[in-house]
């Protein structure tokens, strides 16, 4: 079974997720220019949220992940002391990179992974464990390193990494790789890994992350600022800094879908499964990207959710909006927002009057106003939460007759 949301969400002006120049980020669709939000964005924004919901909050928060290049360091200080001396972090700090290389994870001169390492906070802790059994062993080989006869010629960085591993022992490098394998952490087992030196290691996503475009032409603005420096004499020499920053408002169509099935495999847990399902759903609903939102806060919620369940035959409706919506298009007496709405409405039936919905077991959706729509008779719920529970219920096995 698969999960579907269609959210529209309207932004008053912000940068909300900015090029390398600065820009907010943009794309050509449709043959007009469009507002663009990354996919990475948003679902940094959702994993972010998952820490904030009461399952994770209150008890379950090491059911999550954390993307690192410092591994070395937060292992390190959980094996260690806080008041032990610089010389024993420094050995803690070796430990930790030894049982690295044991896992072919390579740890760079200053200890940081060679790359971004996406890692239950269930399997930190194993990491952490290992390190203390085995702390003496460790350092001891730890203690070799950059050993040698006197005169004899320096070992590469990549050789004294392989020497290093080769020195554990067999049983503890097993020990080691396996805190890489059935890794359950519920935004891992989401968003999915790759680890190139472990590919063995890797977790298929079981989401599916579209970035977010406008549903209108965007048009981009410039915002000149000033500051004045609060300790200068009153005098005529003008502002202490200026500058310009660019933005824009719109109003945009996001699609995700989560594959419950791969989600429940991933986390080999069925009531985990479940919660999972509610905090992607409530997770997809709540975020917000950061970019600017201390000189902006555009912290506007989405005006329009719908859920919609599959068996198979995904379908993003982002086609509703290949020609814009504005103000006074599709309807003259609507916004922005309602004629958004009432695009994606037409979209969707013209959809399945043409493919049918034979594969579709159920679908509702909330939205702040306005009549119910057309091609969706009896899905309406009132409330966030009656979307999520509905939500749930599906993936449960309990969707019954499609609406």
């Amino acid at each position: 079974m698969k999960i579907e949301l269609h959210i529209l969400q309207n932004f008053a002006p912000a940068n909300l997720n900015r090029s390398d120049t600065g820009s907010p980020k943009d794309c050509e669709f449709g043959g007009v220019r469009r507002a663009r939000i990354s996919s990475q964005c948003f679902k940094r924004a959702m994993r972010e949220d998952f820490k904030k919901q009461p399952f994770f909050a209150n008890g379950n928060g090491e059911k999550l992940a954390v993307r690192t290049k410092r591994l070395v360091e937060e292992v390190a200080k959980r094996i260690v002391a806080p008041e032990a001396t610089d010389e024993e972090k420094t050995q803690a700090r070796r430990v930790v990179e030894i049982g690295l290389n044991a896992m072919k994870l390579s740890v760079k001169d200053n200890d940081k992974t060679q790359y971004l390492i996406y890692l239950g906070k269930e399997k930190i802790n194993r990491l952490a464990e290992l390190c203390r059994q085995h702390f003496d062993a460790l350092a001891a080989i730890a203690g070799q390193a950059g050993g040698g006869a006197e005169g004899a010629p320096k070992k590469s960085a990549k050789a004294q990494k392989t020497a290093l591993k080769d020195a554990v022992p067999s049983e503890l490098q097993k020990a080691f790789a396996e805190v890489l394998a059935g890794d359950t952490a519920v935004d891992l087992a989401m968003f999915g890994r790759m680890l190139a030196d472990v590919q063995s290691r890797n977790i298929d996503a079981a989401a599916q992350v579209a970035h977010a475009i406008s549903t209108n032409k965007v048009s981009m603005e410039f915002d000149f600022y000033t500051a004045v420096d609060d300790l200068k004499p009153e005098d005529n020499e003008g502002a202490d800094m200026l500058g310009t920053i660019e933005f824009n408002s719109a109003c945009f169509y996001r699609y995700l879908n989560l594959d419950v099935d791969a989600l429940r495999e991933n986390l080999k847990d069925d009531e985990l499964t479940l919660e999972a399902v509610a905090a992607f759903v409530r997770a997809a609903i709540n975020a917000v990207p950061t970019g600017k939102q201390n000189s902006m806060a555009a912290q506007q919620k989405p005006s329009f959710v719908l859920a919609v369940a599959r068996e198979n035959n995904l379908c993003s409706l982002a086609n509703a909006f290949v020609k814009p919506a504005s103000a006074t298009f599709p309807n003259r007496t609507g916004d922005l927002i309602s004629n958004s709405i009432t695009k994606l409405d037409e979209h969707y039936g013209e959809m399945t009057a043409m493919y049918g919905e034979a594969d579709v077991t159920a679908k509702h959706y909330v939205m702040q106003s306005g009549d119910d729509l057309s091609s969706m008779t009896g899905a309406r719920v009132k409330t966030v939460d009656e979307l999520v529970a509905r939500v749930r219920e599906i993936a449960a096995g309990g969707a019954g007759e499609i609406q």
